[in-house]
């Protein structure tokens, strides 16, 4: 029997972080609902979350330090909320560490759509290697080997790259079809796969973040770099092995 799926949520106010446990649990899914940082870390560690939904603004904590925290010890997907709709706000918590990120208030339906798009992604990503085993897909471009079916980023040394779900979905894109020039419009069909409002910065934090673990000098790129007024492009010469 397959296990359902289980959601951590994390926010301070009871109504709230109750209202989510709730409308998760009526779309099936399994819900642990915490109240602070130190609740969240012991929760993971007695079971293991596909997802973990977080307020940014905690009273006495700070949201993007514990997810950051959080980011470097697992590659978990990360949903933040905010009550703000400022666009900083976003850009800290998608750079930082989140995958997705949610602005107060937000419809049950909505945050169902989104969760569950998250947690297909999750779930095609796991699927045992033997049932993909026909279809392998690994790419190599300059000192780098991407494995598309084990979701692997590594060097020619053998030294792995930790990646987060939107990093892996978009790297991923682009190698798949190198010297094509993506819009943002197209990379968040690839990297989010659902049809909610979308924000389309997101992708630009995600280019920032991935420069930063696959660029010699990110700040002049020689892989993912910007055609200006249309979007990115993935150069340099790409095999498949």
């Amino acid at each position: 029997m397959e296990t359902a799926h289980r959601v951590l949520v994390l926010d301070d106010e009871a109504d709230v972080r109750e209202w989510i446990a709730d409308v998760l649990r009526e779309g099936g899914l399994e819900v642990t609902p915490v109240a602070d940082g130190a609740a969240m870390q012991e929760a993971m560690l007695r079971q293991p979350h596909s997802l973990v939904i977080m307020d940014l603004r905690l009273k006495g904590e700070d949201g993007l330090t514990l997810a950051r925290s959080l980011r470097q010890r697992s590659t978990v997907p990360i949903m933040m909320m905010s009550g703000k709709g400022d666009e900083t706000d976003r850009v800290l918590g998608l750079e930082l560490a989140a995958d997705d990120y949610l602005t107060k208030p937000f419809s049950g339906r909505e945050l169902l759509a989104r969760v569950r798009a998250s947690l297909r992604r999750c779930t095609e990503l796991s699927q045992p290697a033997a049932r993909r085993e026909s279809a392998h897909e690994r790419y190599a471009f300059g000192d780098w080997m991407l494995d598309v079916t084990q979701r692997q980023l590594s060097r020619a040394d053998g030294s792995a790259c930790r990646l987060t779900q939107g990093e892996f979905a978009l790297l991923a894109a682009m190698v798949r079809h190198p010297h094509r020039i993506w819009t943002r419009d197209q990379l968040l069909d690839q990297t989010r796969g659902f049809d909610t409002e979308v924000y389309d910065r997101s992708v630009d934090v995600l280019i920032l973040r991935m420069r930063r673990k696959i660029e010699l000098n990110p700040s002049q790129p020689a892989y993912i770099r910007t055609e200006r007024g249309q979007g990115y492009v993935f150069c340099g010469t790409v095999t498949r092995v």
